[in-house]
């Protein structure tokens, strides 16, 4: 399947570049260490291909203008400002018709955007906790939810800005912690229901139909963590404060059809994660999709999982890539197989695209 492919470069956000730069410790902590991306380069070529590092948007930006191409892109860059620095990179490929792993700029928009994602979530009668957006101080006192909520920045990764302050238990908590929130992160918080039950985050490879789950995995905290809580210091210091293990009982195979639920209707592609938690009645709701996963082999949880579950590392960097392949291959056949409708003839800002 991929020996059409011979070049696949690699866009990353370093996070030594960024601190070099001056930025924080929690400002970076969604970007790669170099750990990571020697692993999957390595990973990458033990699978046959050659690769070529590419790095940061504005890196790619550069070498587009010098005329450089690929013949695929590994894409895990998550870029830094608003809600579209997800979908920079792949936008950018797409206009070069440039393919590339993951998802598409929709869906990294969209997904980022915790608020809007659970209004789709929603939508598809998928069960999700039920919210509200704080945009204001004052939008927090008219929330109309049952206590306890939870309280989160509506567009962060790698739980940023998640703490054990993030369960309220009264309005006049709720004020103090939405206004922090929206003062360090400089974006709305996202309120929703508190959900008691089990925590699990299912790992997901392949696109649509295609699409399955590698495992469930339990997230269990231990006596020293955050309580109540999977949170930016309870995830960052995980080998201390947490437990994993591979989860298959009933509730747990619902939260896999929960997940594949959710990642299909999203329109989510090749990998990722979808969290999911328990309500009361031991119901597990959709809380969120991560699309473009961390592949840190030993410390990301979709790797960890995937050890788990007896998956080599190289088996999920190959599972991700032939995903991604097998959509290229179904779009040069079907250009090749109709000629009116090849990409070339689009008009310019069409919304096709050679890698759908």
């Amino acid at each position: 399947m991929g020996k059409a492919v011979k070049t696949i470069g690699i866009t990353y956000d370093l996070r030594d570049d960024y601190r070099a730069a001056g930025y924080s410790d929690e400002e970076t902590a969604e970007f790669d260490k170099p750990e990571t991306i020697d692993a999957i380069e390595e990973t990458l070529q033990s699978l046959g291909y050659r690769t070529d590092r590419i790095g940061s948007l504005q890196k790619l930006v550069m070498r587009l203008a010098a005329g450089e191409r690929w013949d695929l892109v590994f894409n895990i860059a998550e870029g830094m400002y608003g809600y579209g620095r997800e979908a920079a990179v792949p936008a950018l490929l797409e206009a070069y018709r440039i393919p590339y792993t993951f998802s598409d700029p929709l869906v990294l928009s969209l997904t980022l955007h915790k608020g809007m994602t659970k209004r789709v979530i929603r939508d598809l009668g998928i069960p999700t906790p039920d919210f509200a957006i704080v945009e204001t101080a004052a939008d927090s006192e008219t929330i109309e939810l049952d206590f306890p909520v939870f309280a989160k920045p509506v567009a962060e990764g790698t739980s940023k800005g998640v703490s054990d302050a993030s369960r309220v238990t009264a309005h006049r908590d709720l004020l103090n912690v939405c206004r922090d929130l929206m003062l360090r992160y400089k974006q709305p918080v996202l309120v929703e229901s508190y959900l008691p039950g089990r925590e699990f985050t299912v790992g997901i490879v392949g696109t649509g139909e295609d699409a399955r789950a590698v495992g469930v995995m339990e997230v269990m905290l231990n006596e020293h963590a955050e309580r109540d809580v999977y949170s930016y210091t309870n995830k960052q210091q995980y080998e201390e404060r947490v437990q994993y293990r591979l989860a298959d009982d009933a509730m747990a195979d619902r939260a896999r059809e929960t997940a594949l639920a959710a990642w299909r209707g999203l329109g989510c592609r090749d990998g990722g994660r979808v969290d999911v938690r328990a309500d009361a009645s031991g119901n597990p709701n959709f809380l969120e999709v991560n699309p473009l996963a961390g592949l840190h082999p030993k410390h990301s949880d979709l790797p960890i999982m995937c050890t788990l579950a007896g998956i080599s590392y190289q088996a999920l960097l190959d599972m991700i890539t032939r995903s991604a392949l097998k959509r290229l291959n179904r779009a040069r056949t079907t250009t090749h197989a109709h000629p009116s409708s090849r990409i070339s003839r689009a008009a310019p800002g069409s919304p096709r695209s050679l890698f759908r």
